[in-house]
């Protein structure tokens, strides 16, 4: 594996694309650059003695604000990691349309070390820290959970944010990824992994892009290995595997991976994860110790969903899979990528299929700002109408609709249905984008190629709006 970093990767993609569009000299620089980095060091007595704690806030870009992204807990994580996680966050929600920039957040720590209440103490500091230098608020910078971070986390952050701005009527914005109680919104924590779903599904609609993976057919039995099954890997394999069909044929975790042909049963191994720690003793399917060696074993789609750089120019010669959708930041290098794409292998690149979560994200920023739930002013006008609809049909056929095909049918669309719904729909459009750069005339070589590219175009045609 070469030792270029996550940062280096990110850069050299973006440089990849940026020669397909047209700006002037030295905008694509500072396109690429990150705005600004605030590192902190604060202290919080705990068990005695005062303990310090590093973090960092990266934006990379305030082309549109607030900037978005969000904030892990990793005993590894450091202003690097930090920056190129902002700038994919950029690129992420310049390609889907949103009118964010790109903001990334880290703190050094390791979170089973510490207890719950010792855990709030530390958010609470970090949360000062971060608004006392304007790193927080909801026209200005909001976060979102990550890794090491949960619906807890943003609690914990909204409501200090609340103390240190009182007046703010939209304070609970600072924030996405917050439970309902707090202003959330129904399918934040399914977001990621249900936009994989959408992604598949929707290359599966297009023929000639399956032939050029190699594949054929129905998405419906296709073997499919998920590396990592965490909040991204866990949805993503439940779905594709209840609702489309496919088998779920390799998991991998830190402790090894679990393999069993005719398609291993998700929910049942998840709570084994939860029981016992790791994939192990798990009955009825084969537990491989090395767990990175299941990368490589034979399926249709990989799905990595963890962790950065797991594909690499060491394993990218022997990965097998037809379609690798990235569900994950970073999970292949620069130069993975290159011997992927010179193998004929697709890669759905992560810009593009990790967004489910940042545009549910912005779907709450919404609802936290209008301060109206979805659905309110509309939901019981289209049960009226559907319900009319349904009795002239049935007083014309003289047929009556079977109950539960009339209740699907009369009843008004919830929050969670109108979520999915819109996620779905910008998924399926940033797909169709894409695909055009690289199927058009002249076109791009692969998917990752296109989608840098739209991003990079809509940022610069963004800073030139402003005279930059």
């Amino acid at each position: 594996m070469s030792g270029q970093s996550f940062l280096d990767d990110v850069n050299r993609q973006f440089n990849a694309a940026s020669v397909f569009v047209p700006m002037q000299d030295g905008l694509a620089d500072k396109i690429r650059i990150c705005n600004a980095t605030y590192v902190t060091r604060f202290g919080v007595r705990l068990r005695g003695r005062v303990e310090t704690f590093l973090g960092w806030r990266g934006v990379h870009s305030t082309h549109f604000t607030p900037a978005k992204g969000g904030i892990r807990y990793a005993p590894s994580v450091d202003q690097e990691e930090v920056e190129a996680l902002a700038a994919l966050m950029t690129y992420k929600c310049a390609l889907m349309g949103l009118p964010f920039g790109g903001s990334k957040g880290g703190l050094r720590i390791n979170p089973a070390d510490w207890k719950r209440e010792e855990l709030e103490r530390i958010t609470r500091r970090f949360t000062q820290e971060l608004a006392r230098h304007n790193f927080l608020g909801p026209s200005q910078n909001v976060p979102a959970p990550d890794m090491g971070t949960n619906e807890m986390t943003m609690v914990w952050m909204a409501d200090e944010y609340r103390r240190w701005s009182p007046n703010d009527i939209n304070a609970l914005a600072c924030v996405t990824g917050k439970p309902l109680a707090m202003g959330g919104i129904e399918g934040r924590i399914e977001a990621t992994g249900r936009g994989t779903q959408f992604v598949i599904r929707e290359f599966f609609r297009h023929k000639e892009d399956m032939e050029r993976a190699g594949l054929s057919g129905q998405l419906k039995d296709k073997a499919v290995i998920v590396q990592g099954l965490g909040n991204v890997g866990y949805h993503a394999a439940k779905f594709l595997s209840e609702e489309d069909g496919c088998r779920v044929v390799g998991v991998i975790e830190r402790d090894g991976a679990i393999w069993l042909e005719s398609g291993l049963p998700i929910e049942a191994l998840k709570q084994h994860m939860a029981k016992t720690g790791g994939l192990a003793g798990f009955e009825g399917a084969e537990f491989v110790e090395d767990g990175a060696s299941v990368l490589t074993r034979p399926c249709d789609i990989l799905i990595p969903a963890a962790l950065e750089q797991v594909i690499h120019d060491a394993n990218a010669p022997d990965i097998q899979a037809k379609l690798v959708v990235e569900a994950a930041n970073g999970p292949t290098t620069f130069e993975g990528d290159k011997i992927l794409r010179e193998r004929g292998i697709v890669v759905m690149p992560d810009l593009f299929v990790n967004a489910g979560g940042v545009v549910v994200s912005y779907f709450e920023w919404v609802k936290n700002l209008t301060h109206i739930p979805f659905g309110l002013m509309e939901r019981r006008h289209h049960e009226s109408s559907h319900q009319l609809l349904a009795s002239s049909l049935e007083k014309m056929t003289g047929a009556v609709f079977p109950q539960d095909m009339a209740r699907s049918f009369v009843q008004g669309a919830s929050e969670i249905d109108l979520v999915r719904s819109g996620l779905d729909d910008m998924m399926r459009t940033a797909y169709g984008e894409i695909r055009s750069g690289w199927n058009g005339p002249g076109g791009m070589s692969d998917l990752r190629t296109a989608a840098y590219a739209i991003a990079i175009k809509r940022c610069a045609d963004a800073y030139g709006a402003i005279g930059i």
